[in-house]
């Protein structure tokens, strides 16, 4: 009985196929030379081949659609660049044509005005005259009625009434449609000086703008020559015009033979020592309460040590 078991052992192990037994070469022989294709099977070999055409299929219809894609967003980018560039032409040229009418309008409004007697004077208006005349004013300005008040230099004939020796200042301004306006300032005497000719009259900055008897209440220059720009005639001037109004009316005469020695007398007779300029405000205080004090000249040229005598 046991033979027949040993037998069938026997049996099984020849029984065994030879392809699954173990390849005995060495690397590099038949058997590893042989490629992937007949070691992948027929089938494994197919379904790879499907998977690799179906990948490129797909890949090739991606690289379509985007070069369709780029296409497309060329194309629109060009039309509209085109579109924006030609509003932009068409903007440009409305601005153009919006700047060439107002330029015309502009300058036809300006020869309409310049040309016509639409705006020109009618009336002229002088202001600020005492004893210079609005003839003299009018006569000075030399501007007629009808002229284009686009046409007047105000500038030059300000400057024309200016020059009459009367008239510190003078100011002459159009006032549309139809009026010429013009203000002055008269000269003021506040000294008068006897000469050759007679008797001028000098304003506070030394201008000689009339011959003729002063004021009352004027006082007398004793000066050489008197003008805006002798220093002997600022400095008295100076003095003048630093006085209390009260005190100033009480004064006959200013002296100023130099710069230094300047001299006041007053309608009473009393003289008073005036020295230089400087100082001038304080010498004027200490002098309101020296004059309280009896004598006949009052010196001030000092303020720190004021004397009478």
């Amino acid at each position: 009985m046991s033979e027949p078991e040993h037998a069938a052992e026997g049996d099984e192990d020849a029984a065994v196929p030879a392809e699954h037994e173990e390849p005995d070469t060495e690397p590099g022989g038949a058997e590893n030379s042989a490629d992937d294709d007949s070691a992948e099977g027929p089938r494994m070999r197919a379904r790879r081949e499907r998977m690799e055409r179906r990948e490129a299929q797909r890949r090739a219809i991606a690289l379509e659609q985007a070069r369709q894609e780029a296409k497309a967003a060329a194309k629109g980018k060009h039309v509209d660049a085109g579109k924006g560039a030609g509003r932009g032409k068409v903007q440009g040229l409305q601005s153009l044509l919006l700047v060439v009418l107002l330029t015309l309008i502009t300058v036809g409004l300006g020869a309409i005005l310049y040309f016509t007697p639409l705006m020109s004077v009618r009336q002229t208006v002088v202001t600020g005259t005492g004893v210079v005349t609005q003839e003299d004013v009018l006569g000075a300005l030399n501007i007629a009625k009808g002229t284009r008040l686009l046409q007047i230099d105000t500038a030059a004939a300000a400057d024309r009434v200016a020059s009459i020796r009367r008239v510190a200042s003078a100011r002459v301004q159009c006032e549309y449609p139809s009026t010429l306006r013009v203000t002055i300032v008269e000269r003021v005497p506040v000294a008068a000086w006897t000469g050759a000719d007679g008797t001028h009259l000098i304003d506070r900055d030394g201008v000689d703008f009339a011959n003729e008897p002063p004021p009352p209440g004027i006082p007398a220059l004793d000066v050489v020559a008197p003008s805006p720009q002798d220093p002997t005639t600022k400095a008295a001037l100076q003095v003048l015009i630093s006085l209390a109004p009260d005190l100033a009316r009480q004064v006959a005469k200013v002296a100023a033979p130099s710069v230094s020695s300047i001299t006041l007398t007053l309608d009473d007779g009393r003289t008073i020592v005036w020295g230089t300029t400087e100082r001038t405000a304080e010498k004027a205080e200490k002098l309101g309460a020296l004059l309280t004090q009896p004598g006949r000249m009052y010196d001030v040229s000092s303020p720190d040590l004021p004397t009478v005598k």
